[in-house]
């Protein structure tokens, strides 16, 4: 059947703590999804993996389940796209195609020696002229290093080109068109490849210097591609014969998918983490406010788009903590309700800094804190001050977007996970003093990747269909009186602090 017949595409969104297939229409509306948790893997403290077999086994799973939904088959699918957890890293044999070691998560802090070690040259910003980031365990060059230092023979064989190195988008495509048995495609596109700490986001190609100095060999990296164009055919399973055509790293993906098309526009993702983008057109901005520089999209041979991003490691993954480790909730809905029946957070403040700070402070030496504590407060109030640390810590980030930018935001589009939670939004908008504005498809990240591989086969035209296509659900605007909004921003700033200098050279 002719691309331009085919009546859907289908976007593998795979994430921190689940893997889904969703199936879009042309109006970019979901048709069907499936979806697969799978198992978080916590070696020790700060350590964080994924079995990435597991990943791939779901991924198929989840693809078939979706179709079956909608009563399709590959026939009807024009093309599949991919969306990812980025800097997640996976090592894994050519030949046989098993990774030699877990995928290392994003959230993983086991690098920060490696980290210390790189720095004494240079400094924490010794790539960031190059890269546009700083040195920190987030990103995946370091994670790579460490795993050719810890298994035996592997920097030997990588070098020798006989191991490959992926974050997920390249583990999945390299799988999906054909694996070791038949051929796999090795790419990633420019989105992932600018979390490695090893791209030049100027020339869009691997940094030798940079991954010489990591310690990372070239001969184990992908071939970097754009983030909308036809990289393959997916080899015999449920896909046969469908071109998978876009690949965009998550936070990429829903900045995509909310149409931040333009110069200024801005998404804000609640998931396991929170994720700010500002699109800053074909200007590569420098922050100087904690911020990281990184490539928004780059569609087909057209020049790419960048953007600044402000990072937060924790936000819905507390909401888990809160039922997995204390057993505060027994499902995540329920802390919308917990943190309602009370009216404030009884001057109680929860960082949830479980692997250090990200951006705008950069503190890997800080450690969750629940400070303001009074006899007063119940579980009532820990859940608020939970919901309460996800706005507080959007805010942080919106004010260095704000001061590298040069220009306030004046509204915050918002997607992910999280945004169901009216009691967290209606905050959130009071917290910022802008409105809050939740688009009709909240999970922007899975539509983000079906427009960029629609584009590619022409399934649809241009980027205006993208903008017509976005149409906003609800909006919150401020409610909350300018003297207390900036009260509990500073006492917020107070619980900060505490967190800080927490890990001593000795620390285990």
């Amino acid at each position: 059947m002719p691309t331009e017949q085919r009546s859907h595409v289908v976007s593998i969104d795979q994430g921190t703590t689940s893997t889904r297939a969703m199936v879009f229409d042309r109006r970019g509306r979901v048709v069907a999804v499936d979806q697969q948790e799978h198992r978080q893997i916590f070696p020790r403290a700060g350590w964080v993996e994924h079995d990435a077999m597991e990943i791939w086994e779901n991924t198929r799973l989840v693809v078939g389940g979706a179709l079956g939904k909608a009563n399709l088959n590959a026939t009807h699918v024009a093309a599949v796209g991919i969306t990812n957890q980025r800097e997640t890293t996976v090592v894994w044999d050519r030949a046989t195609g098993r990774p030699i070691h877990n995928a290392i998560v994003w959230q993983d802090t086991r690098t920060q020696a490696i980290c210390d070690e790189l720095a004494r040259d240079g400094g924490t910003d010794r790539f960031k002229a190059v890269t546009g980031l700083p040195l920190a365990t987030y990103f995946a060059g370091p994670k790579a290093r460490w795993i050719l230092d810890h298994v035996d023979g592997a920097r030997a064989r990588a070098e020798a080109g006989e191991l490959l190195f992926g974050t997920i988008d390249t583990w999945l495509l390299w799988n999906l068109t054909g694996g070791a048995d038949d051929g796999g495609i090795h790419v990633t596109d420019v989105t992932n490849a600018s979390r490695t700490l090893l791209m030049d986001l100027r020339t869009l190609q691997w940094d030798a210097a940079a991954a010489e100095a990591v310690g990372v060999p070239l001969a184990m990296l992908p071939e970097i591609r754009s983030s909308s164009e036809v990289y393959g055919t997916c080899k015999p399973g449920i896909l046969i014969d469908v071109p998978v055509a876009g690949i965009l790293g998550d936070q990429q993906a829903a900045t995509f998918g909310q149409a931040c098309l333009d110069v200024g526009t801005a998404k804000n993702t609640y998931g396991t983490g929170n994720f700010m983008l500002l699109n800053t057109g074909e200007e590569i901005v420098a922050s100087t406010h904690g911020l990281l520089t990184t490539v928004c999209y780059q569609l087909g041979d057209a020049k790419p788009v960048y953007a600044l991003e402000g990072s937060i490691a924790v936000t819905g993954s507390l909401v888990q903590w809160l039922r997995d480790n204390l057993g505060l909730i027994t499902d995540a809905k329920e802390v919308e309700t917990l943190a309602a029946s009370v009216e404030d957070n009884g001057g109680a403040y929860f960082v949830p800094a479980f692997s250090g700070l990200f951006a705008p402070h950069w503190r890997p030496d800080a450690r969750g804190a629940l400070v303001g504590l009074t006899r007063f407060v119940n579980k009532g109030h820990i859940a608020r001050a939970a919901l309460e640390a996800t706005a507080f810590q959007t805010r942080e980030v919106l004010e260095a977007m704000n001061a590298d930018s040069g220009v306030p935001l004046t509204e915050l589009r918002v997607d992910g996970g999280m945004v169901v939670n009216e009691t967290l939004m209606q905050f959130q908008a009071d917290l910022l003093g802008v409105d809050v504005v939740r688009p009709v498809v909240a999970e922007t990240t899975a539509l983000g990747a079906a427009y960029a591989a629609g584009l590619a086969v022409g399934y649809w035209r241009s980027t205006d269909e993208i903008r017509e296509n976005w149409g906003e659900d609800r909006r919150w605007s401020p409610q909350l009186d300018e003297k207390e909004r900036e009260r509990l921003f500073r006492t917020w700033k107070k619980a900060v602090q505490r967190t800080l200098d927490w890990v001593d050279e000795d620390t285990p």
